[in-house]
């Protein structure tokens, strides 16, 4: 997210200005555009906030350098000026490119952010000491900016959700929600296991499925190179000679002559299906599809589903306080699943039911068609004994014992099987080879004393 600031004349005269916080310059323009046109505005000046390196001094002290976001070099002149400083040079960054910070960064700043909530610590001050202690800078900066921003009485929420790009859409809503509700702590540390549970699924879900398919494509491109390229070269000079190829060896040869013959709309073939599956996930109705396919997958479907009812029960444990307050609480907890079906399911079918037809939490789930029975059995007993929030905790421990129990032994046995197709590929290439090997030309001479022979005969 970025800052942009706007400057305009109303019909009378009067100059007024405002920011916002938009995902890019562009659609920050679109947006007083339109406000401009709704108020009859005339804009005078849209500026981005951007970093601007400086060099200053006080006195007769050591000249000191920084970094400061600002909508103008003069801002930032006038800021240093006001401190006693004395400013040698104000320059804008050429490259304003932050990374986002590890996952374990954010978790480590959520936690002990937790835990020092717990031992009523001032919020003020569990951001000063996590900013001195804050080794990634990126993060380091982001805490900075939002102390600032909420000594100056700026809204919670507003100011996290600023900075979604560094701590990602659904962790910085419960950031910012946090500061307003009377469970502070309770938020922080469920927001803690909710990071760390996606992050430990991300890692066995790369262990299971992406790790595997890159060592099969690895395997593949080596074993196109040594048909394509290598053995050719062997095999084609025995042919050459008019020598009789064994089976295996006259099979690989003909392999090789197709791929090279076809290499281009093979590579074709490999590589359309990624890309088409990257931009379908792009586009909000292709995310859905795949949501779906994701849900679909043999083994792994069922595995990715309970997660993703775990990730929904937890958030919506954390942030449920009634039944009369539940429909923010499951929006929010459908989009932190992070599966656009499941989140679709939800929204467009559970909520509505909800709300225009007043069908009860259980029913308008089982409607969405996205939870187990089980699922739906826990929650229609919590729901009938009022205890739905505790049964949403219980429901998700149960499904993330479950699913971390089956992912371990799941990723055993692919790693097993990953090993077998490597020693089957492995043992196939030394039988071709070894076959090769014992292929002899026939001795000078010989052919002509077989046919000698049978001339006399």
């Amino acid at each position: 997210m970025i800052e942009v600031k706007f400057t305009a004349e109303k019909q009378d005269g009067q100059a007024i200005s405002g920011s916002l916080s938009v995902s890019s310059y562009g659609e920050g323009k679109k947006k007083i555009q339109r406000l401009a046109e709704k108020n009859h505005l005339k804009i005078k000046a849209i500026e981005r906030k951007v970093t601007y390196l400086y060099k200053a001094r006080k006195g007769t002290d050591k000249p000191i350098r920084g970094e400061q976001k600002a909508y103008s070099k003069k801002e930032v002149d006038d800021a240093l000026t006001r401190l006693g400083f004395k400013v040698l040079s104000v320059n804008r960054k050429l490259i304003d490119f932050q990374r986002k910070p590890p996952t374990a960064e954010i978790v480590t700043f959520v936690k002990i952010s937790a835990e020092l909530l717990e031992q009523k610590l001032a919020y003020g001050e569990i951001l000063s000491l996590l900013i001195n202690d804050t080794q990634n800078k990126t993060l380091k900066d982001t805490l900075k900016e939002i102390n600032n921003d909420l000594k100056k009485g700026a809204d919670s929420e507003a100011t996290f959700l600023k900075y979604q790009n560094v701590f990602g859409k659904f962790t910085a809503y419960m950031l910012g929600l946090a500061s307003k509700s009377g469970n502070m702590s309770e938020i922080y540390k469920a927001t803690a296991k909710f990071l760390e549970r996606r992050q430990e699924f991300k890692k066995s879900l790369r262990s299971a499925l992406i790790t595997p398919a890159v060592t099969i494509f690895v395997l593949f491109l080596a074993v196109v190179f040594y048909v394509g390229y290598i053995f050719p070269e062997t095999a084609k000079l025995f042919v050459k000679f008019g020598i009789e190829l064994p089976p295996m060896t006259a099979f690989t040869l003909k392999m090789s002559d197709f791929l090279t013959s076809y290499i281009l709309i093979i590579m074709g073939l490999a590589a359309i299906p990624p890309i088409v599956l990257w931009q379908m996930s792009k586009t909000k109705k292709g995310g859905i599809i795949l949501g779906r396919m994701m849900l679909k997958l043999p083994v792994m479907g069922s595995l990715i589903h309970k997660t993703l009812i775990e990730v929904f029960c937890r958030v919506f444990y954390t942030l449920y306080s009634g039944s009369a307050e539940s429909i923010e609480p499951i929006r929010i907890a459908s989009e932190a699943a992070g599966n656009k079906y499941f989140e679709d399911r939800i929204k467009n079918v559970a909520i509505p039911l909800m709300l225009k037809k007043g069908t009860g939490l259980t029913e308008a789930f089982e409607a969405s068609g996205v939870f187990t029975e089980t699922a739906l059995s826990r929650l229609h007993s919590g729901e009938e004994t009022g205890t739905v929030k505790n049964t949403s905790l219980q429901l998700a421990n149960y499904y993330e014992s479950e699913t971390v129990y089956r992912l371990k032994n799941l990723i055993e046995v692919i790693q097993v099987a990953i090993a077998m197709i490597i020693m089957v590929v492995m043992i196939l290439l030394t039988l071709v080879s070894a076959e090769t090997a014992t292929v002899r030309p026939p001795t000078p001479g010989a052919s002509n004393q077989i046919n000698v022979e049978r001339n006399i005969g």
